[in-house]
């Protein structure tokens, strides 16, 4: 028996560039941006959000296969770019979600255009300064290290050793490094944050939010969850036990009970 692979990869011509695009699933469009670190192939979050979603996962320019944009030295001017892209793409009024870095990408979308999504949810999103502690500088270790570090149990997370194997391919070790890259223009100064991004949440008020965050999360402290719940009006914060920065892996059945739920409520 024949099994049909439930994704397809393409590259499309939109805003300006060529952007590297993986869909997968029928139904309602649904918005997925990866993190820091690139898009991390068909988990099994994705499977199973497919079975209801028609799912669009963009690499950002300068990830992956897409190509860079030169003029974009900051995420408010990737936001702008995107908003752009996605009319484009034909993408208006859907649902996203947003993980670490693309997280941030998608509230600093929202603020700047709230009609642009129908529900939001956050995934230990960078882009605000936490309470307390730190943002982790990702270019303190090697990639595969801190890939491996910001889990809290490499060794209990099945899909670990397909997001981050013993012996990465020539083309992985060299999207990591891309990723870091754009990710490093992207977010170095201030690091990893934007310290007006909090100021103009607010608009968030009619953009149904979901906050998910891994309670031991390594990289970007639970207390910047808690910045954005008090940002956002009427978001609800749901917190993972046994997790760190990626919940979607490492929890991954109560990562996707929580997010069906609140897409389909």
């Amino acid at each position: 028996m024949t099994m049909t692979q439930a994704w397809s990869e393409e590259m499309v011509e939109v805003a300006g560039i060529s952007l590297q695009m993986v869909k997968g699933g029928s139904g309602e469009p649904l918005l997925i941006l990866h993190d820091e670190m690139g898009y991390p192939g068909w988990l099994k979050y994705h499977e199973a959000l497919s079975k209801g979603y028609q799912l669009n996962i963009p690499f950002h320019p300068g990830f992956g296969e897409s190509e860079e944009l030169d003029w974009v030295m900051g995420m408010r001017d990737l936001a702008g770019w995107y908003l752009g892209c996605l009319d484009q793409l034909g993408l208006e009024g859907v649902n996203v979600i947003g993980f670490g870095l693309g997280g941030w990408l998608a509230a600093e979308m929202a603020t700047m255009c709230p009609q642009q999504f129908k529900k939001m949810v956050l995934v230990d999103a960078m882009g605000v300064k936490p309470s307390e502690g730190e943002i982790f500088d990702i270019f303190q270790v090697v990639a595969r290290d801190f890939i491996k570090d910001s889990i809290l149990n490499s060794e209990a997370t099945p899909e670990f050793q397909m997001i981050c194997p013993d012996e990465p391919t020539p083309d992985q070790a060299e999207n990591w490094e891309r990723a870091r890259e754009t990710s490093c223009r992207l977010g170095w100064r201030p690091y990893m944050h934007n310290p007006s991004l909090p100021k103009v949440l607010f608009r968030l008020s009619r953009v149904p939010t979901l906050i998910i965050w891994g309670e031991q999360d390594p990289v970007v402290p639970v207390s910047a969850a808690q910045v954005y719940q008090q940002g956002i009006p009427g978001s609800r914060l749901e917190i993972i036990k046994n997790s760190g920065h990626r919940p979607e892996v490492e929890q991954a059945d109560q990562f996707i009970g929580l997010v069906q739920g609140f897409l389909k409520g």
